[in-house]
């Protein structure tokens, strides 16, 4: 009775916090004219392959140490430990690499603690001036990379949430910033086989950065004599890419071998226009896994008005190897491609150990 009681309570205060996180959201929804004004756009890159597959359409059933991007709340349903690798060919064709690795592990009964870290390879770039613009004076390379701390716990069967902190850094030779940004999920899971799901996750919140190193000073001769004098240039603080994620699926349970998931996520940017994601999931006896979405925003059929590099659509698939006694330990390979314009879309493969 006590325990029926507890579970009420705390899942009223979990409905409220998702309504104070609604209204928040309302207050930060998409704003186009502010496109190009926010840093640390690597935040909004999704790593992981499982759920590019459909665009993260599943926010709301994302499940396991993936969930750290999409929404924090599904790393409470990782079983023991999991760990996940996956490399992605960004806009095949620029060069630019991003790996990224997940690890969560089971602590009680009912809480798992996260982390993640993800890393942006550009290659090597040559050094120009104003005096040199055709190069020749060697090389460099940019770096970009976030690593996360989470934790995420089930209130009761039904009720998931989950917190994150995030520190972000970006640098050049000579140039540098960091910062830290939280990320904060709700999912909520119900029905006659628990296949309803809804979630919701608010992602980058945090403090402004700015950039500073050596690469802003500017020396010069003083007036009328030969000293130099070194002048620092400041740089403007620029926010984070603030975002929310509002998501629901449906699992239609064919038999005991087959199982199709329909899902939507909405997601609000404060920086860019909201978008509208749907996706399909199609399983065969949990091991092998075929999945498709379709990313909308405003203008994203037309090439001469879009705001994104993604085109819309987005295909994958996954094949698990379960092993153990009972057949609840996998190891799992992960494919996806997301549509893009210009280069040659986005391809991600990645390999998880489930225990």
């Amino acid at each position: 009775m006590l325990k029926s009681m507890r579970m009420n309570i705390i899942g009223a205060r979990l409905t409220a916090a998702a309504g104070a996180a609604l209204l928040a959201g309302a207050a930060m929804a998409g704003n186009p004219n502010r496109a190009g004004s926010a840093g640390a756009t690597q935040l909004l890159v999704n790593p992981w392959a499982r759920s590019n597959g459909w665009s993260l359409a599943n926010s709301s059933s994302l499940q396991g140490a993936e969930a750290m991007f999409g929404n924090v709340a599904g790393l409470a349903h990782v079983r023991k430990t999991e760990l996940l690798f996956t490399s992605t060919r960004w806009l095949e064709g620029s060069g630019v690499k991003v790996n990224a690795v997940g690890f969560g592990q089971k602590l009680g009964e009912s809480g798992v603690l996260g982390i993640t870290a993800t890393t942006f390879s550009f290659g090597d770039l040559p050094v120009t001036t104003a005096d040199q613009p055709e190069g020749g004076l060697g090389t460099f390379s940019p770096t970009q990379s976030n690593i996360g701390l989470a934790y995420s716990k089930a209130f009761s069967n039904s009720i998931f949430g989950g917190m994150l902190v995030r520190v972000v850094s970006e640098s050049i030779a000579n140039v540098r910033t960091s910062g830290v940004c939280f990320d904060a999920g709700i999912q909520y899971v119900t029905g006659p086989t628990e296949n309803i799901h809804f979630g919701i996750a608010l992602k980058n919140v945090g403090p402004a950065m700015h950039f500073s190193g050596d690469g802003l000073a500017v020396q010069g001769l003083l007036t009328g004599g030969d000293h130099t004098l070194t002048l620092e240039q400041r740089s403007a603080d620029f926010e984070l890419p603030s975002m929310m994620n509002i998501g629901a699926a449906y699992d239609f349970n064919i038999s005991e071998l087959h199982r199709v998931t329909v899902a939507g996520t909405f997601t609000s940017n404060s920086f860019t226009k909201d978008q509208f994601i749907l996706g399909a999931e199609y399983a065969f006896k949990k091991m092998i896994h075929v999945r498709g979405g379709y990313l909308y925003e405003k203008n994203v059929g037309d090439k001469d008005l879009r705001e994104t590099v993604f085109t819309g659509p987005s295909a994958g698939i996954s094949i698990d190897f379960p092993f153990g006694e009972e057949k609840k330990s996998a190891i799992a390979l992960d494919y996806a491609y997301r549509a893009t314009n210009p280069f040659n879309g986005v391809h991600s493969i990645g390999v998880r150990l489930s225990l």
